[in-house]
């Protein structure tokens, strides 16, 4: 029963479409009253509360950069109808009949729920109530291990010498697993794991790697690039890389900065030996950096390139969604002094256009993403992959049409970091 409440979708559908209407039920029953004195008093209530909701998040957004990000449009429409209804409920308390006092109590946790629910789909990044409250619902996944001892690696890509059998399902899977942290000793959430439907098979081929980070606050979801995954899988004969989407934040949501640190633990450690060492144990995938991918979106877009230029042995492809420009960029001045004890040396040696500067990575192919709508990661994503491509990485730079930071910036993101992919991955044929 938990499970069934907790994977309920709230960003659309039935939920979604019962929650607004009891809305516009309860907002009708208080505001339409046979009364000139009332309607202008509800009206002013109205007004004033949608003022102060919309004050809010401005002030929220202009003095304490709460948000981080861009504020979606549907967030001011939202705000402002919910601290609207919320006015109109505080001024049904007085001069009203008792049981109008009633539904406006009612009421409240109503107006509230939705204009959450409401600010929560502008957004687009927590489809679920489970995902809202960061609590996983996906079971423990079933993989089986590869062959130890396979046989003499076939050549030409797999999309050439893969035929799929008639019993292939038409989706993948996805679950959890629990990735030990024997090198790190970091505390990580369970991995989410996405097998494509040609690894569910009787005889399932070697298949590309992806590990995959999410942004912070965030949870290790596989169902957003499942969602993608599985359409490209049914476009390609049943392929798709394996994905791990690893949790480079920790049960705390920080900002780990994806290093290893005193105050966050060993994360780079975590993800570039234990990930790695455990995929390459339990997954059946192929060893070799091309068919290599590291992904992430937002602060796991940056781990993702920190990663890709300091273990380019590994990681053979890159995939940075609207990622930031270096590690804990959104706190430099408080990171600088907690973390690299006022060292501005030691800082800036961690960041990617330092490391990129004057080095070759050749033989590395690189994506780059950002929304039209989200200026400050746009010019990120400019500036990084001018470095990438001046230390020779094969760039593609892509600014997604009409997206901020947020919903189609990761989706599409993914989506067009797929599409250049999939050639270089062995799963489709050259453009």
């Amino acid at each position: 029963m938990w499970k069934s409440i907790l994977n309920a979708v709230i960003d659309d559908g039935p939920v979604m479409w019962t929650a607004i209407g009891l809305f516009a039920l309860f907002f009708a029953v208080l505001f339409l009253r046979p009364s000139a004195r009332w309607t202008v008093k509800a009206t002013a209530a109205v007004a004033l509360g949608a003022l102060v909701g919309a004050g809010t998040i401005w002030l929220s957004d202009a003095l304490f950069d709460v948000f981080k990000v861009p504020i979606p449009r549907f967030t001011w429409f939202w705000g402002a109808l919910g601290t609207g209804a919320l006015g109109l409920a505080v001024a049904s308390f007085w001069g009203v009949p008792r049981w109008r006092k009633v539904v406006a109590v009612v009421a409240i946790p109503v107006f509230a729920l939705v204009m959450g629910m409401g600010v929560n789909a502008s957004f687009g990044l927590n489809k679920t109530l489970g995902s809202v409250l960061g609590i996983s619902t996906e079971d423990p996944i079933n993989i089986k291990p590869p062959d130890p001892s396979p046989s003499a690696a076939p050549t030409g890509p797999l999309y050439q010498r893969w035929t799929p059998p008639a019993d292939m399902p038409a989706k993948g899977t996805t679950g959890t697993a629990d990735i030990p942290a024997t090198a790190s000793g970091f505390t990580a959430r369970p991995a989410g794991v996405y097998l494509p439907p040609a690894a569910l098979t009787a005889n399932p081929p070697r298949l590309p790697f992806v590990l995959l980070m999410m942004g912070q606050p965030g949870t290790p979801d596989p169902q957003y690039v499942a969602g993608i995954l599985d359409t490209f899988a049914a476009a390609h004969q049943g392929l798709a890389p394996i994905v791990v989407v690893a949790d480079q934040i920790g049960p705390g949501m920080d900002d780990t900065l994806c290093l290893d640190t005193a105050q966050y633990g060993k994360v780079q450690t975590y993800i570039n030996t234990d990930v790695v060492a455990w995929a390459r144990a339990n997954l059946n995938i192929l060893s070799e950096r091309q068919y290599w991918t590291v992904a992430g979106y937002s602060n796991g877009g940056q781990c993702a390139l920190s990663f890709a230029i300091k273990y380019p042995q590994l990681w053979g492809n890159l995939l940075d969604i609207s990622g930031e420009l270096f590690p804990g960029a959104e706190n430099e001045a408080q990171n600088l002094a907690t973390i690299f004890a006022s060292s501005q040396s030691a800082y800036d040696a961690e960041k990617p256009l330092t490391i990129l500067a004057g080095k070759k990575f050749a033989g590395t192919t690189a994506i780059f993403t950002a929304g039209s709508q989200d200026p400050q990661y746009a010019a990120v994503a400019a500036q990084v992959s001018d470095a990438a491509r001046a230390a020779g990485m094969d760039v593609t730079l892509y600014l997604i049409p009409g997206a901020g930071h947020v919903g189609p910036a990761l989706t599409d993101g993914l989506q067009k970091g797929f599409e250049v992919l999939y050639p270089r991955l062995g799963l489709a044929p050259p453009p």
